[in-house]
């Protein structure tokens, strides 16, 4: 018998106001696993993190961590399972540095200080900077790495890579390898297609709101019709 998912999303269907979002979105990740969910801006990535967080709560449909409801719960209750959210947007505290940003998120006695400048050691030498005097990218690794601080057993990537420079996507790309290598579970929504499906196994494609493809990152490869369709690239 194969174990239950991780996470399962099922038949979700999420609105902002009137706005029907998410129609009918299913997803499973499998514990040890990274999954990529992609899709152009507006697909619906974003909406579907949210909705598993709590932010956006679904307004049909089931969200299973670990085999338990969790559709309906408060996010701070969501991330006390043991759920990790990386927003798009960072949401790190300015005013606080970024040994202070770190240690106002640190839940349990693993994951620690230590721990994040191994992971992410190019926020050792800006551990006194405060947040705001931090470059996009430098964000957004304390962002992944304040994150880590809660321990989560999986973690939810939202675009890592927006905005930011090549050699700075590099530098993301080292940082979430490190992290993988540890066996975290992640799954990671990227309108950079060529980014995530080189960290990623399976793969979620979907659009308008809707799952339109789903399968094995090696088939997806092999479908450019389907790249250009919905990601507009080739691979």
């Amino acid at each position: 018998m194969n174990a239950e998912p991780l996470l399962a999303v099922a038949d979700v269907h999420s609105y902002y106001g009137e706005a029907h979002v998410l129609d009918g979105v299913s997803l499973e990740v499998n514990a040890g696993e990274v999954v990529a969910l992609l899709g152009r801006h507006g697909a619906g990535k974003t909406t579907t993190l949210r909705s598993v967080m709590g932010l956006t709560p679904p307004r049909q449909g089931s969200v299973r961590f670990r085999g338990v409801e969790i559709a309906g719960l408060a996010a701070h209750a969501i991330a006390f399972r043991g759920i990790g959210f990386v927003p798009e947007d960072r949401r790190i505290f300015p005013q606080l540095s970024v040994r202070e940003n770190l240690e106002v998120a640190r839940r349990g006695s693993g994951y620690g200080l230590a721990d994040a400048f191994a992971d992410l050691p190019e926020l050792r030498a800006l551990a006194g900077r405060a947040g705001r005097n931090l470059s996009g990218g430098e964000q957004q690794m304390l962002s992944i790495a304040r994150t880590l601080m809660g321990n989560p057993e999986l973690l939810l990537l939202d675009e890592p890579t927006e905005g930011l420079a090549p050699v700075v996507v590099e530098r993301i790309d080292a940082i979430l390898r490190r992290i993988i290598a540890r066996g975290l579970t992640i799954l990671l929504a990227e309108q950079n297609a060529a980014f995530a499906l080189t960290l990623a196994r399976r793969a979620y494609v979907i659009d308008d709101g809707r799952v339109v493809w789903a399968g094995e990152v090696a088939e997806l490869r092999g479908r450019p019709d389907l790249m250009e369709r919905y990601l507009a690239v080739g691979v």
